[in-house]
Formats: structure tokens, sequence, C-alpha cells
């Protein structure tokens, strides 16, 4: 999210956010099952990036990861240091990642709302962000071609699987997994885990 419109509507909604998806009991299974097997792997911090209320970032801590959660939009850092105080939570976004900061980093469903050239930034901020042979876990609206769609908050993009592991690879990543998950009355759901070269 790096346009001011972008962070303004979520601002402005994320009250409303918080209560509909801000705890980990509104999350698909599948998705709880990804993210922490992928954590379990990952031998130090995590930053989960784009952490919205901070449910994951909770429940990751909750399994043991050494994590914190950044997000640019400063309302959801306030519910989330209520919601989950145990964990460090902070404001910011990937422009603000220190080089060699991580291990491992989540950004699920933090660049959706990105054209491609701020989705490549963001990517190679990622890479600079982790330690060598640290891991990306990138969660984002699955489709058959890149295209814009009328999102609740602000139009987002659907992204081909293979397209994304394009920009990973061109950002300095290697492709370790990737899904795809399509239930019904939801927009198709991708994911990729990718490791620094």
């Amino acid at each position: 999210m790096s346009h001011l419109p972008t962070l303004t509507a979520y601002g402005d909604r994320a009250d409303e956010y918080a209560a509909l998806l801000g705890s980990i009991k509104t999350t698909h299974l599948t998705d709880r099952k990804l993210i922490a097997g992928w954590a379990e792997g990952v031998c130090g911090e995590i930053l989960d990036v784009g952490c919205g209320p901070g449910h994951w970032s909770a429940f990751l801590h909750g399994r043991g990861a050494v994590i914190r959660g950044i997000d640019p939009v400063k309302r959801f850092i306030e519910i989330a240091s209520g919601l989950y105080p145990d964990v460090e939570y902070s404001q910011g976004s990937f422009s603000d990642l220190e080089p060699e900061s991580a291990d491992g980093i989540l950004a699920w469903y933090s660049l959706i709302h990105m054209e491609e050239y701020e989705v490549v930034e963001a990517l190679q901020q990622c890479h600079t962000a982790l330690c060598p042979e640290g891991t990306l876990l990138v969660g984002f609206f699955e489709g058959p071609q890149h295209e814009k769609f009328g999102h609740a908050v602000c139009p987002a993009f659907f992204w081909p699987v293979s397209q994304m592991c394009l920009l990973l690879d061109r950002s300095g990543f290697v492709v370790e997994q990737t899904s795809r998950r399509h239930d019904s009355g939801a927009r198709p759901h991708g994911a990729i885990v990718a490791r620094r070269r």
C-alpha cells in the first residue's frame, strides 16, 4: 500500500476491517497450515509486513516464532498493539526495512493494491531486508491475467502465479513452493514461498 488514497481508505475503515477479519478464526485452515509450516522453517526473526490488525503476527508468536508486525496504517498498529500486546508492532512499510534484518518476511496480501512496478520495488526491498538464504511468503488474489478489480476498500489486482514467480525471479529469489486455492463464493487465492539467492 504505497499510495495515500489507499492508506487513507484503510485508515478510515481499520476498525471495521479488524472487527470482520482481525481474528485468526476468520482465516482459512489451509492458509494457517501453510503459514505455520513456512514459519517453522525460519531460523530467526520474521517480519510480518502489512500486518493489518496483527492476527497473523500473533498466530505465529503463539507458535513460538520471533516476529514483528509492520504496517503503514497507524490505526492498524494501534489496534494490533491493543489486541495482541505480547507482540511488537510498529508503523512502516517495505521501504523502511533494514538490510539483512530478517530471516523470513510474510507479505500476506500486502501487495494486492500495488501496480506492477511497485510490486517489483517491494520485492527488491524484501530481498535486501532478508538475510542470505532467508525466505519470503507472499499471498495474493490469483487470476488468469494481471487485472485490476473493485476491492471492498480500494482497487486491487489479480496476479497469475506464473507472473508473480517471474517477478520474484527477477528480484533475486528462487521460488520453492506455489499454491492455489479456489473456494466457492470467494476470489481465487495464490501463495508463493521464495528464497533469497
